[in-house]
């Protein structure tokens, strides 16, 4: 793979290799047939990613990404799916910039779920933006060259006497301009250039990259327009729910379907026998009705004997239960064990042990779980708010029995994801209701449903003991982790890394790890694992700064030791501790960090954490009044994601949603299971951060020398452990389980 060397001397992938190119072939009419064939990284996806165009004699589409008119208008797709992360917009400015069109001209137009033109396409990992960075500026530099060339081939000069700008072609020499839009079809009869040799514009006179730029769905958002999966009616659509067991996993013994048919507006009623797989279609009543109100009233008369299972016998008190047993006794795996830690311990000036609890959380989308489905003929026609529609697809086509090429999938942009729409269960619901009651059918999930049927954020136990020699320094360090699975197999977004800091920066580290079986269903969470993670070994990591004596922001950069990358013998699992470090002096100087007095009952606390490729630490400070209410006055972040933020204005909301995101976590929400069942239902019982509570939160970048990584998830590990820590600060009172609700504490 080519590649460029990092200021660290690793190697860098660029996106594109020997194998990637463009494609050119005559279609009817004498235009254009242009195919951008292009491999991400490996490291990245893995698979090729095929993109194949559409043009006309008339219309220039050097790729699936842009429609260019006769007219001068320039229409861009944005191919992956719009969660409110803002990629609809920043997309489209990576293809636009290169291609040299105003951003002002630009019409962005939500792509279909097509693999066979766009590759793979999801919203998850922070991943949009390595995967597509290099990708995007090629085709849209493509498009431009093209431009260029047919330009040239006009006027009878060589295309390096032109520039470009806005749309427009210009040759300096003569005054002469023309605009894009005159040399489509000129530009459908040439030959395509190799995406390997176009040239690429100097960051320097970038136009619409880096510029604050408002998301291109913005005044549809404010103004109620129909954009999201709830929005969606097609001709003939009937309504839907679905009454699943409130056990996870159970199934219907016996239902009053022929009493619920009878009722007012219902149009069919009956039994999902469903499968075993908690992603996929479960066991359930289904109601079809004339309106979403007709069927919830009558799924109020709806009465089912339910064959429960056996996770009916687990719980939250249960799992706590056993936790503590496991604690005491040896762990069932060791995962990772580097030099003696046990000796180091016996010699250490001082010992610290703790045990930390986190528990299961609720993805909370404020667009509840949604999905319209059409089948008429063996094909299947789904407009679905979904992140993955892909595994949906595949998911749909065998549950259904038919081929995936019969699924068109039409994905809208989702009220909220977080991971949570990663899973499909919702949209083979539907589609398997609409092939039942042989019309189309809006399935909606009431809140309830929502929230008690989630792929919840696990819960987790970390018993820990670290030791500090006469200097400070951590000398040893034991992690005993209780997590859920099966043996050496976690559940889904359970497991935890033996990379994971601080491995590989302490010399004598052990990892240890037994798992709990659980039927409750698990999966990821906005940063999944870290966010729950940092919480853990950064609040540890205040209290062996406090062991050793030592300022919480000098003992980590201690514990980072010199500017370097660390990684596994094979390369993978890249630490850089550079860039850690680098972020972690950036927000001790912006938040003056041990600079001046604070109020009594004030403290600030710091954390940081690497995840999704993004460096990030982050500084809080807080009150917390006699009674435990709780003020966050201020969140400082410091982040290094690479040499280019595309566009600061998406960049900057998704760092502030992250840090409210994740103080909202910390101070309320929990999960509990009870005889097998989610006992929250709503928002009374798990309470979301309120408009007053959410403090100013100001963000700082770090620009370094590396290709940009994604912004929607490396920015909310740090801030619980650095809130927790504020909170210590200020009262003395160290949390060690979350939520903060659970230690007396509350938002003032």
């Amino acid at each position: 793979m080519d590649s460029l060397k990092n200021s660290t001397g690793r190697q860098e992938p660029t996106g594109v290799d020997r194998r990637d190119f463009l494609r050119v072939s005559a279609i009817a009419g004498g235009g254009l047939l242009l195919g951008a064939y292009i491999r991400p990284a490996e490291a990245l996806a893995g698979t090729v990613a095929a993109l194949h165009p559409t043009a006309t004699a008339d219309v220039f589409a050097p790729n699936v990404y842009i429609r260019l008119t006769p007219d001068g208008k320039v229409t861009i797709v944005n191919k992956n799916p719009e969660i409110g992360q803002g990629i609809k917009t920043m997309l489209p400015m990576i293809i636009a910039e290169e291609l040299d069109v105003d951003w002002g001209s630009v019409t962005v137009a939500q792509g279909d779920s097509e693999p066979d033109k766009y590759g793979q396409q999801f919203a998850g990992g922070s991943t949009a933006t390595p995967m597509n960075w290099d990708e995007h500026r090629r085709v849209g530099a493509a498009g431009r060259q093209m431009l260029v060339a047919a330009a040239a081939a006009k006027w009878g000069v060589s295309a390096t006497e032109l520039t470009t700008t806005a749309g427009t072609v210009h040759h300096a020499s003569s005054g002469r301009r023309i605009g894009y839009g005159e040399l489509v079809t000129a530009a459908a009869a040439l030959t395509a250039p190799d995406l390997k040799t176009v040239t690429l514009k100097n960051p320097k006179d970038f136009r619409i990259i880096g510029k604050f730029t408002k998301g291109v769905d913005n005044a549809k958002v404010i103004t109620g327009k129909p954009l999201f999966g709830i929005d969606v009616s097609v001709p003939g659509m009937k309504y839907a729910i679905f009454e699943k067991c409130p056990v996870f996993g159970g199934k219907v013994k016996s239902a009053n379907v022929d009493a619920i048919k009878a009722m007012p507006g219902i149009k069919t009623a009956f039994v999902v026998e469903g499968g075993t797989a908690l992603n996929g279609l479960l066991g359930g009543v289904a109601i079809v009705a004339d309106s979403w109100w007709y069927a919830q009233k009558a799924r109020a008369q709806l009465q089912v004997t339910w064959d429960e299972g056996t996770t009916a016998t687990q719980g939250s008190d249960s799992f706590a239960a056993k936790a503590a047993e496991i604690a005491k006794a040896a762990p069932f795996k060791t995962l990772r064990k580097d030099g003696d830690p046990d000796a180091a311990l016996a010699t250490a000036a001082k010992v610290v042990s703790a045990s930390y609890f986190y528990p299961f959380i609720s993805h909370a989308t404020l667009e509840p779980q949604n999905c319209t489905a059409s089948f008429s003929n063996g094909t299947l026609e789904v407009w679905a708010p979904t992140q993955n529609p892909q595994p949906g697809r595949q998911l749909v086509a065998k549950t259904l029995g038919i081929e995936e090429k019969a699924v068109t999938i039409h994905m809208t942009r989702c009220g909220g994801g977080f991971g949570r729409r990663l899973s499909n269960d919702y949209m083979v619901e539907a589609a398997w209701i609409a092939k039942e009651a042989g019309v189309p059918v809006k399935l909606v999930w009431s809140r309830e449903d929502d929230m008690r049927h989630d792929f919840y954020r696990p819960a987790g136990w970390h018993n820990l003991t670290a030791g500090v020699d006469a200097a400070g320094k951590i000398v040893a360090w034991k992690n005993h982790f209780v997590s859920f699975g099966e043996g050496e197999r976690f559940s889904a977004s359970s497991g935890m890394a033996p990379t994971e800091f601080p491995s590989r920066f302490i010399a004598n580290f052990q990892y240890d790890n037994t798992n709990i079986p659980s039927g409750v269903p698990t999966g990821p969470l906005r940063a999944p694992g870290s966010n729950a993670l940092a919480f853990v070994f950064h609040s540890f990591i205040d209290e062996l700064a406090e062991a050793a004596g030592k300022d919480p922001v000098q003992f980590r950069l201690d514990l980072l030791g010199d500017p370097r990358v660390v990684a596994n013998p094979d390369g993978s699992a890249a630490y850089d501790a550079g860039r850690m470090r680098g972020v972690l002096e950036l927000v001790a100087e912006k938040s003056q960090w041990g600079k001046g007095s604070l109020p009594k009952g004030t403290g600030r606390g710091v954390a940081f954490h690497f995840s999704h490729r993004g460096y990030f630490a982050e500084v809080v400070e807080a009150s917390v009044s006699a009674n435990g209410a709780v003020k966050v006055h201020k969140v400082w972040v410091a982040g290094d994601v690479g040499n280019q933020i595309i566009n600061p204005s998406g960049a900057e909301q998704q760092v502030q949603g992250s840090v409210l995101d994740g103080l909202s976590e910390a101070m309320t929400q929990e999960i509990t299971v009870k005889a097998g069942r989610t006992e929250q239902g709503n928002f009374n019982q798990y309470q979301l951060l309120r408009m007053r509570q959410a403090p100013p939160v100001e963000v700082h970048y770090r620009i370094t020398p590396f290709s940009p990584t994604g912004m929607g998830e490396p920015a909310l590990p740090p801030v619980v452990p650095a809130l927790c820590n504020a909170i210590y600060a200020a009262t003395g009172k160290r949390v060690r389980t979350l939520p903060l609700s659970k230690s007396g504490f509350r938002w003032a």
